[in-house]
């Protein structure tokens, strides 16, 4: 009986979890589990689930993979470090990139690959509509304060906790980064007359967490820090110390203060509550006097027209003859 059961449950089992039967003209023909490489990376960026489909159409065919990560943050780590290093810019979702014959992007916590074929943009709506668990919160902001200029494309990475950290910058200690107070970091590499120069930028929940940190980041042999608010740079033994210095320079912090303003509505102003009032009393009267006429209009009618004694006459008792 067990054996029954087991056999009835695995066809239901197998069947795909992410991605659809079909997209556009190409229909899917089988599924797996992708191979993780670095599995306690993925761990640290928060996996949740991940899939491999194969599609065909005709003698052509594609693999596309899915990973389902716990937010954005995770999607845009994932990104990162999944990115082929000559891609370019793809114009198919706000983070995505693509070579000659594959496609990556992110749609919310879900970072998607296509290898062999690049699906158009009214082939991935459907799919990308009919995702489950879609985390649409935003994307952080840190990574716009690393430089532009002389930056290597490709070499972005975002780190959110000592296993990133230990693969992409492992010169800096896990301790010194202090991810347990709600660090994360953005790495970039950067050319320059006389090499490569890594730099790493930290954001700390606050401007005093950001300065204890800084003291222990400068505390790293042959490191070059600076602070701007809640960001730290640090870039481990520069090749040329002053072009080191003027990629730190470029690191800013620039604070974006909103404030939650009423906007006043016809409501606040009290010379529209005074005619408003007049206007109701005169619908009111209005209403008052029309009812009236159709009341009194319709007795009269039947008392015109309708024999005998009026139902609706006043009963008179007559005290006065008595």
């Amino acid at each position: 009986m067990t054996r029954l059961l087991v056999a009835l449950l695995v066809p239901a089992l197998a069947q795909a979890a992410i991605w659809p039967d079909a997209i556009g003209a190409w229909h899917r023909t089988a599924v797996s589990q992708p191979v993780l490489t670095d599995a306690p990376i993925w761990d640290e960026y928060g996996l949740r689930e991940s899939e491999t489909a194969t599609y065909e159409d005709g003698s052509a065919k594609f693999t596309a993979t899915a990973w389902r990560l716990q937010d954005p943050t995770g999607a845009l780590a994932a990104y990162d470090w999944q990115r082929p290093g000559k891609s370019e810019p793809s114009k198919v979702a706000a983070l995505a990139a693509e070579t000659a014959d594959s496609l990556l992007l992110v749609h919310g916590n879900y970072l998607l690959s296509f290898s062999g074929y690049k699906p158009t943009t009214p082939e991935l709506d459907p799919f990308v509509e009919s995702l489950r668990n879609v985390d649409a919160s935003s994307l952080p902001a840190l990574p716009g304060y690393l430089p532009s200029k002389d930056l290597v494309p490709g070499s972005e990475r975002y780190i959110i906790g000592p296993v990133s950290l230990r693969k992409f910058n492992p010169g800096i200690p896990p301790s010194a980064a202090a991810f347990h107070l709600g660090a994360e970091a953005q790495l970039g590499v950067f050319h320059g007359p006389k090499g490569e120069t890594v730099l790493t930028i930290f954001n700390y929940p606050t401007h005093q967490i950001a300065m204890q940190q800084t003291a222990s980041l400068g505390k790293i042999p042959d490191a070059e820090v600076k602070r701007s608010g809640p960001l730290v740079a640090v870039i481990l033994s520069p090749p040329d110390p002053d072009a080191a210095e003027r990629l730190l320079a470029q690191v800013r912090f620039q604070a974006e203060v909103t404030r939650d303003e009423r906007v006043p509505t016809l409501r606040d102003n009290i010379g529209n509550l005074v005619v408003n009032a007049f206007v109701l009393t005169g619908l009111l009267l209005a209403f008052c006097l029309v009812s009236g006429l159709a009341v009194g209009g319709f007795r009269a009618f039947f008392r015109r027209f309708r024999k005998g004694e009026d139902p609706d006459a006043m009963i008179t008792l007559h005290l006065e003859q008595r």
